[in-house]
């Protein structure tokens, strides 16, 4: 890996796919810094497992280029091979074979001779978590399992740059803490990892930098506090007295802060973000991904716009129960570049330290 630290480990300037009259990809650019991790998110059909596809050769781009670690993805596709790993959505081991007796398997087929690929399969087994079920068939595997040997599989010959497609959809809060610390061992050893998902709290919890995707392009970029101040300096978020008011405050707020008000699942609370200008204004609006970390200038504070929007309320005789400001959340940010909400995973327990040993 002696040029992986030194260079990006992925440049793609204007990639094109296309299937028949869809353009599933349509101009991304991406330059992923090497030793982290980043996300790309999306909703399903966006084009994030078409964009991998392309990096791992696994597509020839019918636009645009990319190069992994300098080379080129389409005149050099053996070199680019033979860096990288991919974990798609789906399980890609044999589930009639034991997790040991998969593991061993790859390792051959990669060159490892039988002892050093038993030993290398029992290391990642134990790593993983999954050396007592070593001799049961993967089709008894729970769906955490499956994920867990999948990534071990991916990581037999240690790669400079991990593909990982969604890979937690479906699982429960634990395994998905579990796979999180994987992919933290796994780039603490220094292997990059572009991450596609759909989970807010997992490009949250893992991601240094960030690409929002939505049908086949990159509409946003950048880490998540870049994000999340590119749709204003904070957010307030409030719940009425009465249900039948909410209307009217809908309205009030909008009028005072020329921002979108957005109508929460509770029937007496709304959201709002403020720092920013109108949807026709100078900031805001249609320009989303672009200024991106830049400073909001001269103009009222988002605690002033706030105290402003409160005390009109009051004088409309709107009754506020509670109130809170804080900065915008990724779900937030989503819904402003892509007019809908993203997925949430349940409860997630955030700020895990990682207590897997991947061995090398």
């Amino acid at each position: 890996m002696s040029d992986s630290a030194t260079g990006p480990a992925i440049e793609a300037s204007g990639l094109v796919k296309v299937f028949g009259e869809t353009r599933a990809v349509d101009g991304v650019d991406l330059t992923v810094p090497a030793g982290t991790v980043y996300g790309v998110l999306g909703p399903n059909g966006a084009g994030k497992t078409t964009v991998v596809k392309m990096l791992a050769t696994l597509l020839r781009p019918d636009g645009g280029e990319a190069r992994v670690f300098g080379h080129d993805v389409r005149h050099e596709a053996d070199a680019v091979r033979s860096r990288v790993s991919l974990t798609g959505q789906y399980a890609s081991v044999d589930e009639d074979l034991t997790g040991l007796e998969n593991l061993i398997l790859l390792g051959r087929l990669l060159g490892h001779h039988k002892s050093a690929a038993r030993r290398r399969a029992e290391q990642l087994l134990e790593a993983f978590g999954l050396a007592e079920a070593a001799q049961k068939q993967v089709k008894n595997y729970s769906g955490g399992m499956r994920r867990r040997i999948d990534i071990a599989a991916s990581i037999l010959n240690t790669p400079d740059l991990l593909f990982l497609d969604e890979p937690t959809t479906g699982l429960d809060p634990r395994s998905r803490n579990q796979v999180w610390d994987i992919v933290r061992a796994v780039v603490s050893r220094g292997t990059t990892v572009l991450l596609t998902t759909q989970y807010l709290d997992e490009a949250d919890q893992l991601a240094s930098r960030i690409a929002v995707i939505d049908r086949g392009k990159v509409i946003a970029e950048g880490t998540k506090g870049e994000l999340k101040a590119s749709v204003g300096a904070g957010s307030v978020h409030l719940r009425v007295r009465d249900a039948a008011q909410r209307p009217a405050a809908e309205r009030l707020l909008a009028r005072v802060l020329d921002a979108r008000v957005q109508l929460d699942p509770d029937p007496v609370s709304l959201t709002v973000r403020v720092g920013v200008r109108g949807e026709h204004g100078e900031e805001g609006g249609e320009g989303h991904g672009e200024g991106i970390g830049e400073g909001y200038g001269e103009r009222e504070s988002a605690a002033g716009q706030a105290s402003r929007a409160l005390a009109e309320l009051a004088r409309a005789g709107i009754t506020v129960d509670s109130f809170a400001l804080g900065q915008p959340s990724l779900d937030e940010v989503f819904l402003a570049l892509t007019d809908r909400p993203a997925v949430h995973t349940t409860a997630p327990a955030a700020g895990r330290e990682n207590k897997e040993g991947i061995p090398a």
